[in-house]
């Protein structure tokens, strides 16, 4: 009787254990070029679903999210949060005025290409001096070829599926 017992058991914890896993964690593929060298197309990301209800995010944590008015699935690196005044000039990111350093950046392989991220203010693009509450801004790694807020504006927070399982 006691074999049987635990045998339920472990089976029982089995199955939470599997259950659990598919609710908090699960896997994403990436699609394209936009967060070379960083994650190269193709390869299997750990996304923490759980983990955004009980850590805030920070700057420079790369989520999965829905981008505004669309189903599509995009991961992407934070660089603006709430309340946040950002721009860049001269491929140098500035956050609330101070220059920021961004060490995950590919360096500038081509001579010929002296721009990866481009002017722009926050103001320019989203016609906000600040990011507001429950909003953030993204890019993607490869500046030159992705599709982030830089085209489609803030995402919303709650559209944040989770954040990429190698959080530092």
């Amino acid at each position: 009787m006691k074999k049987r017992g635990i045998a339920f058991t472990t089976v029982g914890i089995c199955l939470m254990a599997i259950v659990l896993k598919n609710l908090i964690f699960v896997e994403y593929k990436v699609e394209g070029v936009s967060m070379q060298p960083t994650y190269e197309e193709g390869r299997l990301l750990s996304i923490n679903k759980l983990g955004i209800y009980f850590n805030s995010l920070d700057r420079f944590d790369v989520v999965v999210f829905h981008p505004p008015n669309s189903e599509k699935v995009y991961v992407k690196r934070v660089i603006g949060l709430p309340g946040d005044e950002l721009h860049y000039k001269d491929d140098q990111l500035y956050v609330n005025g101070k220059a920021v350093n961004e060490p995950f950046l590919p360096t500038k392989e081509n001579p010929e290409v002296t721009k990866q991220t481009g002017n722009f203010t926050l103001e320019e693009i989203t016609d906000k001096t600040r990011i507001p509450k429950g909003y953030m801004f993204v890019i993607g790694d490869n500046r030159l070829q992705s599709r982030d807020s830089r085209h489609f504006g803030l995402v919303e927070m709650d559209n944040v599926i989770g954040t990429v399982g190698d959080r530092k």
